[in-house]
């Protein structure tokens, strides 16, 4: 899926008029049909089915929906699992960038990931309470990089308290096995899709359990494994394709620790600095052509990578430094391109300089607990993301820095700055 985008000068840009605020409108039924039909064609070929479990409880009440992100097939599954209830689904800004007027009549509710929006919880609830119509989130805000689940924001619990109706939970099977991000979502057309769907909580126990409590559920129902799920099921990929963009993920190398001389492609994962080769499998398990296999399963090395970046960050090693394209979001007509500049990030958070010194903009480490990055991002690049409500910088490395290893140095530089104590004042 491509854009729109346009070329303009950074102060253009910046004169702009910014988007005005505007209540969703409850979802079009027509448009709804034609997404479900639309659907049909994608979901035959993957043989998709599902399940249920308490969902007599539900009913036709108005419900939080609640799924993890796997790949753009979640939009198709959920047209068929909840067709014909009325639905709106909070998404992303930039998925109204040129079709506006049809998200607005789907009944979409944009949001900026993860930047303040104190604007989404009233629309939600405008759409919930007053429209009565039930609202889809996706709460990772962002596809699964590893096939694990990502970081959740923290108490979602007192949403689900604040908003007071029941809360059902979506869970795939198979849509990251059949197009992964790290693969450019490449179909591969023999895995079948399945899902489950469970009523969470109802109103009545949202009012009985604490936030913790219900903290504790929506950790537990969003913790999966995709490519233990595939070798413990046996799913094969037989396709030539399996291992291409590996090294989005597998950025570092388990054995010599060069980072970004990693290339995956066909089957295999190599270290351009010092040789070493690993095979897919068709079951998603890697292993060593020589010497150790010290990670045969990919979630396990993305885990240590993470653990490299922590390590990195406690004794003050880390810091990114990229060459980056830079484009910019202020309104639904385009995506502004606006020119080049230097992405850094370190301890003190993010600082984007560029446009000929027209652009200067710091995020501190706090600003929020995840990050927007993407792979091959409406097929313009892998992009790193940042900004605030008056505009949205799309970075996107020229030097092949790994996106992945940015969003979890955010993620991990936010807890180790929350944990961090305040420094008591001296004494006088």
């Amino acid at each position: 899926m491509k854009i729109s985008t346009k070329k303009k000068s950074f102060e253009a840009v910046c004169a702009l008029p910014k988007c005005k605020h505007r209540r969703p409108l409850r979802p079009n039924f027509l448009l709804q049909t034609v997404v479900r039909v639309g659907a049909i064609p994608d979901l035959l070929s993957a043989r998709f089915s599902y399940t249920q479990e308490g969902m007599d409880k539900v009913k036709k009440q108005p419900c939080l929906i609640l799924m993890n992100h796997s790949s753009f097939i979640d939009l198709k599954i959920v047209s068929k699992i909840l067709y014909p209830r009325r639905y709106s689904i909070v998404c992303t800004s930039d998925g109204f960038v040129g079709k506006e007027w049809l998200m607005r009549f789907l009944g979409c509710i944009p949001t900026q990931k993860f930047v303040s929006d104190i604007t989404l919880i009233r629309d939600m609830e405008y759409m919930l309470k007053e429209k009565k119509v039930s609202v889809l989130m996706y709460p990772e805000a962002s596809y699964s990089f590893d096939g694990t689940a990502t970081p959740l924001p923290r108490k979602m619990g007192v949403l689900l308290k604040k908003l007071g109706v029941p809360v059902v939970m979506i869970t795939t099977k198979g849509a990251f096995t059949r197009e992964p991000l790290y693969n450019n979502l490449k179909k591969r057309p023999k895995v079948k899709v399945s899902a489950h769907v469970k009523c969470l909580f109802t109103a009545e126990e949202l009012k009985e359990k604490s936030v913790r409590e219900l903290d504790e559920v929506l950790d537990e129902a969003f913790t999966f494994d995709h490519f233990a799920w595939q070798k413990e099921t046996g799913i094969r990929v037989a396709e030539g394709f399996r291992a291409d963009g590996l090294e989005r993920i597998l950025y570092k190398c388990s054995d010599c620790g060069a980072e970004g001389e990693m290339y995956g492609d066909g089957t295999t994962l190599t270290c351009g600095h010092c040789g070493k080769t690993w095979e897919m499998d068709e079951f998603g398990v890697l292993s060593a052509t020589e010497g150790e296999t010290k990670f045969s399963h990919i979630p396990d090395w993305y885990a240590w990578e993470r653990e490299q970046v922590r390590a990195e960050l406690e004794s003050g090693q880390y810091r990114m430094d990229a060459a980056v394209d830079i484009a910019m979001m202020v309104d639904y007509k385009a995506i502004y391109q606006v020119g080049e500049g230097r992405l850094t990030h370190d301890e003190n958070g993010f600082h984007l300089t560029g446009c000929d010194g027209k652009l200067d903009y710091s995020q501190g480490p706090v600003a929020c607990y995840g990050l927007y990055s993407d792979y091959y991002w409406y097929e313009l690049g892998d992009v790193v993301c940042i900004g605030n409500s008056d505009a949205l910088y799309y970075c996107f490395p020229k030097g092949g820095d790994p996106v992945a290893k940015t969003r979890m140095a955010a993620e991990e530089l936010y807890k180790l700055k929350k944990q961090r104590p305040a420094k008591e004042p001296a004494a006088v």
